[in-house]
């Protein structure tokens, strides 16, 4: 089913032009478009409810408090997690790592130990645990990646000789923002637990882009941003297990999440409080609530089958054009609506600079993969990604944008 006629009039920004031509919108990898519905969430908050939220008795404070937390309890269904108090807002993906590297892994983790993570990681599951490895003697280690291309996806006969007593922690995403490869989440964490590790699963690029419930997953840390499922930046979401919270001091410490204070101490409220120090985005919060409800509308399998069936469809009209090199699955593999490649002789920033031109919004560069760009023998790449409000015409605009490049740099 082609889900574009039927959303795209909901996102304001996509009608427009741009360098004379109709916008096409595949940067969705990056950042999601905003339907009308977050946009009219924003502002309502801001025009009637704008106060702060928890201990203010008079009315506006009351209807932000009601509304934030709504937006909590809103996000642990959207997730399928057991209790509201099992979501802490954070600013996105990258600081929801760092909270559990610096709250949890410092804590636990010992001169010995082991986190295990993969070669196709972004930045933001990797630095943070290079990090607190460093500084509590830990070990970091990655599961291979199979193929010249990352083709094969992980090395999953690899992955059973490195989950070791050791390991304490296995951090991996759920789909590769670079490979668009879609990893099987539910059957790492089963290995993890099989042999007392925890889990924390990056899942910037799959919540909202197709079902997801932490339980089915059997994860204990889950971490996502609101502005790559359709809400507000500056927004994101760390999940986990309750027992776990209650066990991790706040790695930031401040107003709203205490207790008690005197001037020799402090001691600190229960999840999600503890962990949210300082005035929380409010309305960032109460965007991505509508966010969900958005998502949930139009169907998160279906918005699934779609970005999954464009993403299919590129590579099969990619293929087909002299000196490219496809990442990621092959042809009759799932993916993700992720598609990067490289052309021949032709720099990633050119290609989006002169696929600009055409109208279109790409993405050039590492894409916070200099591991997995250093592995695959490149610098950079450019990176289409589609969602629910992108069209298969879109691909034609695409592979005729890269066909006159290719002429212009006199690749054909």
């Amino acid at each position: 089913m082609d889900l574009s006629p039927h959303t795209r009039a909901a996102f304001p920004a996509l009608h427009q032009s741009v360098n004379g031509k109709p916008l096409v919108y595949l940067d969705n990898a990056a950042t999601m478009q905003k339907p009308r519905s977050v946009i009219d969430a924003l502002v309502h908050y801001y025009e009637r409810d704008n106060s702060n939220v928890h201990r203010g008795l008079h009315a506006l404070s009351m209807r932000a408090t009601n509304a934030y937390e709504g937006a909590r309890a809103r996000v642990a269904r959207f997730i399928g997690a057991a209790a509201p108090a099992e979501i802490i807002f954070t600013r996105g993906t990258t600081e929801s790592v760092n909270l559990v590297a610096q709250a949890w892994g410092r804590a636990h983790l010992r001169a010995g130990d082991v986190v295990l993570t993969t070669q196709m990681e972004h930045h933001g599951n990797l630095v943070p645990w290079q990090q607190v490895a460093r500084e509590t003697g830990a070990m970091l280690r990655a599961v291979p990646l199979l193929g010249e291309n990352g083709e094969g996806g992980l090395d999953l006969a690899a992955l059973d000789s490195l989950l070791t007593p050791q390991v304490k922690l296995f951090a991996f995403t759920h789909v590769s923002n670079t490979l668009g490869t879609i990893n099987p989440a539910a059957e790492l964490c089963a290995k993890a637990r099989a042999v007392g590790a925890l889990t924390l699963v990056d899942a910037a690029q799959s919540a909202g882009h197709q079902p997801l419930d932490v339980r089915e997953l059997g994860c204990d840390f889950l971490a996502f941003s609101g502005h790559k499922m359709c809400g507000p930046t500056g927004i994101g979401v760390l999940y986990a297990r309750l027992p776990i919270l209650e066990n991790m001091a706040p790695y930031e410490t401040g107003g709203g999440m205490v207790s008690t204070v005197t001037y020799e101490e402090a001691t600190w409220k229960p999840s999600p409080e503890r962990f949210e120090a300082g005035t929380p985005n409010i309305a960032g919060a109460i965007g991505l609530a509508a966010a969900c409800d958005y998502l949930d509308s139009v169907g998160r399998e279906k918005i699934a089958a779609h970005s999954h069936a464009l993403g299919q469809l590129a590579c099969e009209r990619l293929a087909q054009l002299p000196g490219i090199r496809l990442l990621g699955p092959p042809a009759g593999v799932e993916r993700s609506g992720i598609v990067s490649f490289a052309l021949a002789d032709v720099h990633a920033h050119d290609v989006v600079t002169f696929a600009d031109e055409d109208g279109l919004a790409l993405r050039g560069g590492h894409h916070c993969n200099q591991p997995l760009m250093h592995k695959l023998g490149l610098t950079s790449t450019t990176r289409a990604s589609f969602s629910l409000y992108n069209s298969a015409e879109e691909i034609d605009v695409l592979v005729a944008s890269l066909r006159r490049i290719q002429s212009f740099f006199g690749c054909q």
